[in-house]
């Protein structure tokens, strides 16, 4: 196999390095003081190109030199990266080799590839395939990686065949992840931001144990780190309904006061809360769009129970009545027993058990709302996997 590959920095060099192991592979960057012995670098990017059978780009995707976290920015406006080198690149490759097969490996926010890449290279296939390494063991990490996302624009293997037997021959234990772009892309943002979060929550615990006192840190942190059978595991990571019950809304809450009292500078968990009541009228406004009578079928915190403290369902009815629609809830296992014999009306299924109820009681030109993506489909009905926005197969 025959490979290709722009930008030879701090990620793409000692990559380029371990493939050279395994393939021949050609580089090409703009700093000309660029060397290797493990492969040839190249002096024009035609070279790295023509008739390569992959051709890999590591190109920065910088942003402005004030917002990389050494110096305060959350007080400026936010923004983008700055994709001007990739698009740059992508336009060169498609003047010297237009059907060439290419894999970009830079960092890209959701939905650039779609608009502003893959369109540059019309002839050819584009291909996102983000690298989570770290700077010092770049070579050690590719080699031994949580998983390889691979975005195609329709999230099937076609595109990526050459690129999926690049992998198998050289990491032929790894979780290769396929989707499309935007899933690819998210998967690479939301991972890294997902750490961010980790760090910033047990650093939380740290401020809190300076100022209440009589606390290590690390006597918390590691009772946590220990937690795997809902912390750290994949519970929770199932998107759908925000949280609820008799605990978890009134503890942020509180800690959002907490945060205030020891005048910690920030509220994390105040955002926590505006995030889950902004998902919830986000939900509601949803149901509203479908210009119908809304029926909630699951209003208990949590299928199969009595409690509504904390609901969700609540939440979102709140905002259907706040807006003056009028909502229905079914949930009997909690004591609600509203019914809609025969009429259409927009199902939120809270709770997918409730389905088998309620589908002969609805109306035929119903819609239903799944925010869990469980499958269930009726021939009758319009059902809509809420979070799921691929075009269908």
């Amino acid at each position: 196999m025959k490979i290709g590959f722009i930008g030879l920095g701090k990620l793409g060099l000692p990559c380029a390095e371990v493939m050279a192991g395994s393939f021949n592979v050609v580089g090409f960057d703009t700093d000309k003081k660029r060397h290797s012995d493990k492969f040839s670098i190249v002096g024009e990017l035609s070279e790295a190109v023509r008739g390569r059978d992959l051709v890999f780009v590591a190109v920065p995707t910088p942003h402005h030199k004030d917002y990389d976290g050494s110096k305060p920015s959350s007080h400026l406006p936010t923004r983008d990266f700055d994709y001007t080198i990739l698009r740059d690149v992508i336009s060169a490759i498609a003047r010297y080799e237009p059907q060439a097969r290419v894999v970009v490996i830079s960092t890209v926010l959701p939905g650039v590839m779609r608009s502003q890449i893959a369109p540059l290279l019309p002839q050819g296939q584009v291909i996102y395939n983000p690298y989570f390494i770290a700077m010092g063991t770049v070579k050690e990490d590719f080699l031994s990686p949580e998983m390889v996302p691979i975005g195609t624009s329709n999230g099937e293997s076609g595109a990526a065949a050459v690129l999926i037997s690049l992998y198998q021959k050289l990491v032929p234990n790894a979780r290769l992840e396929l989707g499309t772009y935007e899933e690819a892309e998210s998967i690479k943002i939301f991972y890294n931001t997902f750490i961010s979060f980790k760090i910033g929550f047990v650093n939380t615990i740290l401020d809190v144990a300076l100022k209440v006192g009589h606390m290590d840190v690390d006597r918390v942190t590691g009772a946590l780190a220990k937690s795997t059978q809902r912390l750290i595991s994949p519970s929770y990571l199932k998107a759908g309904l925000g949280d609820g019950g008799p605990c978890h809304p009134r503890d942020n809450i509180a800690l959002s006061d907490i945060a205030r009292r020891l005048d910690l500078g920030y509220d994390l968990f105040g955002a926590i809360m505006q995030s889950r009541e902004a998902q919830a009228f986000q939900l509601a406004q949803f149901l509203r769009m479908q210009s119908m009578p809304v029926l909630i079928a699951g209003v208990a915190f949590k299928p199969h129970t009595t409690l509504t403290d904390g609901s969700y369902s609540l939440l979102v009815s709140h905002y259907l009545e706040e807006s003056g629609e009028k909502v229905h809830l079914y949930d009997p296992d909690a004591g609600y027993e509203s019914r809609i014999e025969g009429r259409d009306v927009a199902v939120l299924l809270a709770h997918t058990h409730l389905y088998e109820r309620i589908k002969n009681q609805i109306g035929r030109g119903s819609v239903v709302i799944d925010p869990w993506r469980s499958g269930v489909s009726e021939k009758d009905f319009r059902t809509i996997p809420y979070g799921n926005t691929r075009e269908p197969a």
